[in-house]
Formats: C-alpha cells, sequence, structure tokens
C-alpha cells in the first residue's frame, strides 16, 4: 500500500519561489493547507519530518502537474490517496478535511485513523 499526497502547487524551481514569495507576503491566501502544514517557509515541520521518516508505509510526494502526468487524472488539490496492490487509488484526505487541519499533529492523527 501506498500513500500519495497531493499538493495544490506546480514542480519547478521559479514555481518554488513564487510560492515561497506567496506564503510571506499573504500567507492567508495561499491555496495549498498540506503545504503549510507539512513545510514552513523554508523548511519541513519537524513533527511532519519525524512522523514520515518512521512510516511503516509508502510514502509518495507529488506536486499536482507531476500527479497528473504519473497517474492520468485529476482531482481537487491538496489531496491524499491510497493505491492498492492493483494500482487503484482511493482518496483518504479530501481538499476540505486539510484546509479544516491546523498541524501537523493533526493530519498525523488524521492520516493514522484513516488508515487502520
Amino acid at each position: 500500500m501506498k500513500i500519495i499526497f497531493v499538493y495544490n502547487a506546480n514542480s519547478g524551481f521559479m514555481n518554488t519561489v513564487l510560492d515561497i514569495g506567496h506564503k510571506i507576503i499573504s500567507p492567508e491566501t495561499y491555496n495549498c493547507n498540506l503545504c503549510n502544514i507539512t513545510y514552513g517557509i523554508f523548511k519541513e515541520n519537524k513533527e511532519w519530518k519525524t512522523f514520515r521518516e518512521s512510516s511503516d508505509y509508502e510514502l509518495e510526494f507529488l506536486h499536482k502537474d507531476e500527479f497528473e502526468k504519473k497517474y492520468q487524472q485529476k482531482r481537487d488539490y491538496p489531496i491524499i490517496l491510497m493505491s492498492n496492490k492493483n494500482y487503484e487509488l482511493y482518496e483518504l484526505i479530501n481538499k476540505d478535511e486539510l484546509n479544516k487541519m491546523q498541524s501537523a499533529e493533526e493530519l498525523i492523527n488524521q492520516l493514522q485513523a484513516t488508515i487502520k
């Protein structure tokens, strides 16, 4: 089983620079709460990093353009999905649920509860 995290941002250096600028200038309008929860402005959240590094699950992290290219589908981003042995994708946590979360701890707890 693989858990796929899809950020509501595109890949690439320039997109990263624009996202950092957006987080600094207007954080309340930044459109990827998954990014906000797992990363600060410049580095990964410590609690999230510990969870990620100690997870027993295979984790995949993609920007929306990377996800669409690899999986040939579009979703409402950000989103967290699960892939089974047949490579079918199931929604674990949707955009609305992610947007209500305030912390890495909340995300980790929700993931653990959803996966069990």
